[in-house]
């Protein structure tokens, strides 16, 4: 059967199974292959994942996450679907950025707020998440994908220019996991005049949300790299956005700006800026090659908020690079102490007890880092463990999985494979 053929029956296989279903916010026309039922289950199952791979959550002040989690609520029970079951989190990254997955698993984080100046901002950021949630737009985004052939998939943590360069960054910021879509005009304006009438049924100032796409627009016509990564790179702003945002606002009654309520809540991520800059600087240094500089820096922020897991977890991180793996195992221990669920800790802890040969222990660690966040480097290294245990089947499926990656680890997991998998005899 030809191609065209194979993607025709797909195709008309996709149409039987769905058809057009109704916008739950909109009540307009809408197609999609995905059922609210596999919204749902998919959005539970990635959200983990998803929270893993950008920093996982922000524990330094576990309550700033119930407080947001307050304000979603109230706007998820005013929206279209008020019945799915929503979670709202604050992400330990430094990038502006929120996200929604399918099924209301909703996400914010720690580099976005300290922009915000009231409650009534953050409810215009969730409510908008609200909406790509209630309105299905990431299962519309997914069966445009599938249709096209581009299809899904989890983003890993994968390798890097260097032996344990892999590692160096990740606890700043790693890309979306799952499926963060990339919203169509449409969607973003649906979502903006959604988000604001869900903002004013929980009685919030709608002027708030024309407030936050004029400092986006300002913040990206400056072209501030930060925000360029974050926030912009999934939601852009526009000047249309703000006059949409502007008329939308004067149609709406609400006062709430909770400012006092708000300020109070992120009063400990304004304590630690300093921290967080000089970890960021350090990021930046070792991208650099200065890993002097590096670990100097992360010194000084490991004393500024001593209970952050971060700045361990990069200190772990350049004492790999150093070749320095007992210290790393010491530092990455210090930063599981503190976040015992966050997969880079045992991660980087699993890396440098292989390095000592210490296999049980590297096998323990590498494992307990795949079950939160799949990883190439933790298929990569467990590879080499079952090959030093003697377990070539093992390693093979291991190396397997890394080399499906591609970059360094995947061509040192394919010379790996070439050694141990046997070359089939040609055909005669």
């Amino acid at each position: 059967m030809t191609l065209r053929y194979r993607l025709a029956g797909i195709l008309l296989t996709l149409s039987a199974l769905a058809g057009c279903t109704t916008n739950p916010v909109t009540g307009e026309s809408q197609f999609t292959i995905i059922s609210p039922q596999q919204e749902v289950a998919m959005g539970a199952q990635q959200y983990g994942p998803s929270q893993q791979s950008q920093g996982g959550l922000y524990m330094v002040d576990p309550e700033l996450s119930v407080y947001v989690n307050q304000v979603g609520q109230k706007l998820a029970a005013k929206s279209g679907r008020p019945d799915l079951p929503y979670e709202f989190v604050v992400l330990n990254n430094d990038s502006p950025n929120a996200w929604a997955l399918p099924g209301g698993k909703i996400a914010i984080n720690r580099g976005l707020l300290v922009h915000l100046q009231d409650e009534a901002q953050l409810a215009a950021v969730l409510g908008h998440e609200v909406v790509h949630a209630a309105a299905r737009h990431g299962a519309q985004q997914m069966t445009q994908s599938v249709i096209l052939g581009v299809g899904t998939q989890i983003a890993v943590a994968a390798g890097g220019r260097t032996e344990y360069g892999q590692l160096i960054g990740t606890g700043a910021q790693l890309g979306s996991a799952m499926y963060q879509a990339r919203y169509g005009r449409e969607q973003e304006l649906e979502a903006d005049r959604y988000g604001m009438l869900y903002m004013a049924r929980a009685g919030y100032d709608p002027d708030a949300a024309v407030e936050l796409q004029e400092t986006f627009l300002r913040l990206a016509e400056g072209r501030q790299s930060n925000w360029l990564e974050g926030l912009f790179a999934s939601h852009p702003p526009s000047a249309q956005r703000v006059e949409a945002n502007r008329e939308h606002a004067a149609k709406l009654t609400g006062s709430n700006r909770n400012q006092a309520a708000y300020q109070r809540a992120i009063a400990q991520i304004n304590r630690d800026k300093a921290a967080y800059a000089k970890h960021q600087e350090a990021i930046a240094a070792a991208n650099s090659g200065d890993f002097d500089k590096a670990r100097s820096l992360v010194n000084q922020a490991m004393k500024l908020q001593p209970r952050e897991a971060l700045f361990p977890a990069t200190m772990g991180q350049l004492q790999l690079q150093a070749k320095n793996f007992k210290q790393a195992i010491s530092y990455f221990e210090q930063s599981h102490k503190l976040y015992p669920e966050y997969y880079l800790p045992l991660l980087g802890s699993g890396i440098a007890a292989r390095q000592l040969k210490s296999y049980q222990r590297a096998e323990q660690d590498l494992v307990a880092s795949s079950k939160l966040l799949p990883t190439q480097a933790a298929a990569f290294y467990l590879g080499e463990v079952k090959l030093a245990q003697g377990d070539k089947q093992q390693a093979i499926t291991y190396f397997q999985h890394a080399a499906q990656a591609g970059g360094e680890l995947g061509e040192k997991s394919q010379a790996y494979l070439q050694e141990l998998v046997p070359t089939p005899p040609a055909a005669s």
